[in-house]
């Protein structure tokens, strides 16, 4: 049995589009015999769908774009995601299901069980959980399929539903099929593999897993779906970040490919740079934006933006924006314009020293017998902020953030200045790896300039100012940040591991206080196991103890 593992980019709501890309993988897999095609968790419509899923309108185009694959499901079989009404008295209206088509119709329907409700995830806001799991046949194999939760969780005690693949092992499945809506994180793939090979070794059969590709905002899928045979090795893997189709022949009950398998893994700041590329490409394109603009400090967080968009949009499509203020040093106005040859990016020079100027002189009145302190330097972020959206409004620029996730953990930007844009492209990129990434995108010639790697970082409002000034040196901050948000550590445990009580203390006093300017911070591009935004929900008026 030849079977079709397709790998494709959903946009969400965008059903002309998915059906197209869905029906015309149909057809290729036709054209290379394939008896089966695999599609990813709610490809029919898209994930996360959010409160779209609660519209009928949506609802009933998912169901029209079903028939339309099963009127092509003639010839071939076919797996694919969907939601579908819950036909049972009570519970929520929707479940998150796989169906099994064949011969025009959906001869059976997997029902997810295990609905993620941590992190990213809130499917239990719009899906009723499956209790019951069963195997279906195809060409006198049995089958378990399953929905992505389905297959990681063997810990009954976790959930009231139960462990589904307990249940489904009581049949003897002959093959299990999982697909998958997973997003990428740097740490993630190691994890996924380790349980599907763990599964394959508990059911002793053969494992097609089918992920999907593309950012949708905050999520990025990275793909990298996998076929494993009975031994738990990697017969086929897909591409990571990119759309793909591959085959794999099931015979005498296990799994043989003769497709490529992707070059070894990439490194972790590999990664992060393709999976940015992804979700800056991602979300131009799926919204319909085409052109970027953003500040031009000469600093390494902006030359990394800078560097990323060009690459994902082209260099005709960006525009850096230098605005030099009287704090700014000429080697950083030089290694903004030397970026911008690098880069080939259109770029405009500002000087903010008027405009800034203009506001002091406007509020003396207000601020008379006041002291110069931070409200002058914020001045000056949000001049910045305020040209930078002038451009946007007035030449069609979407503004990008650039706030790297240590600055934005501990608060170190300006409300409506430095924090402004549309996006915030390396908001889940701490300030140790961001020096990591822009080595990377160095790899092959400069285009980042080698001075703004190495000299010291600073926001230049005041005076030879540096960012060490108030933090601590990055490479112990980031270590402590790492502790309280990826693995949500209390500070008593974090000191415990041998870190300093009142660098703990003051630190997570910053991340704490920060939480109101978060809230209002641009969606992040989330490239870790834990990135602010809706997969780190805090509230914004508590007393923080811990």
């Amino acid at each position: 049995m030849k079977v079709a593992l397709a790998q494709l980019n959903y946009h969400i709501g965008n059903f002309e589009k998915n059906n197209a890309s869905i029906l015309e993988a149909i057809q290729q897999a036709k054209a290379q015999n394939a008896a089966l095609i695999i599609f990813a968790e709610l490809a029919i419509g898209g994930y996360p769908a959010k409160d779209l899923l609660r519209n009928a309108a949506y609802l009933q185009a998912c169901n029209h774009s079903i028939q339309l694959i099963a009127d092509q499901c003639m010839d071939i079989a076919c797996i694919i995601g969907a939601p579908i009404h819950n036909t049972d008295a009570e519970g929520k209206a929707l479940h998150n299901a796989a169906l099994f088509i064949q011969n025009g119709e959906v001869m059976h329907i997997s029902k997810k069980g295990l609905l993620p409700d941590y992190d990213v995830f809130d499917e239990y806001r719009y899906f009723e959980p499956s209790r019951h799991f069963s195997c279906f046949e195809f060409q006198g194999t049995k089958i378990a399929l399953t929905v992505c939760e389905d297959l990681w969780d063997d810990d009954s005690s976790n959930s009231y539903v139960g462990d589904p693949m307990a249940e489904l092992l009581k049949e003897d499945p002959e093959l299990i099929i999982n697909i998958a809506a997973s997003p990428f994180s740097y740490t993630h793939f190691e994890n996924r593999l380790h349980i599907l090979k763990k599964q394959v070794s508990r059911a002793k059969c053969p494992l097609i897993y089918v992920n999907q590709i593309g950012a949708h905002m905050d999520i990025i899928f990275d793909g990298r779906s996998l076929a494993l045979d009975k031994q738990s090795d990697i017969c086929c893997e897909l591409a990571k970040f990119e759309e793909d189709i591959r085959y794999i022949e099931y015979i005498n009950g296990d799994i043989c490919s003769s497709s490529p398998t992707p070059k070894a893994a990439s490194s972790e700041i590999a990664l992060i740079h393709e999976a940015l590329i992804l979700g800056l490409r991602d979300y131009f394109s799926k919204s319909g934006f085409s052109k970027a603009t953003l500040g031009l400090s000469g600093g390494l967080d902006s030359a990394i933006v800078a560097a990323l968009a060009c690459e994902a949009l082209g260099a005709e499509n960006v525009m850096g924006v230098l605005m030099p203020s009287i704090y700014s040093s000429d080697h950083s106005l030089k290694d903004a314009l030397d970026l911008v040859k690098n880069t080939g990016c259109k770029h405009q020079i500002i000087p903010i020293k008027d405009v800034a100027s203009a506001f002091e002189h406007t509020l003396q009145d207000t601020f008379q017998g006041l002291r110069t302190d931070i409200t002058e330097e914020n001045i000056q972020a949000r001049t910045r902020g305020t040209l930078l959206m002038a451009i946007s409004n007035k030449l069609g620029y979407i503004v990008l953030n650039t706030s790297n996730k240590s600055e934005a953990a501990v608060g170190y930007g300006t409300l409506y200045g430095d924090m402004a844009g549309s996006i915030s492209v390396i908001g889940d990129v701490y300030k140790t790896q961001a020096y990591e990434l822009a080595k990377y995108i160095n790899r092959n010639r400069e285009i980042i300039p080698i001075n703004t790697i190495v000299k010291p970082p600073s926001a230049e409002l005041r005076p030879d100012q540096k960012d060490s000034d108030s933090l601590p040196p990055y490479e112990l901050l980031d270590g402590i940040l790492y502790l309280l948000i990826e693995m949500e550590k209390p500070g008593s445990e974090i000191i415990h591991l041998g870190y300093d009580m009142e660098v703990v203390q003051r630190i997570t006093k910053l991340v704490n206080n920060a939480e109101f300017k978060r809230f209002q911070a641009p969606p992040i591009l989330r490239v870790s196991p834990k990135a602010f935004g809706s997969g780190r929900s805090m509230p914004l008026v508590a007393k923080y103890t811990f």
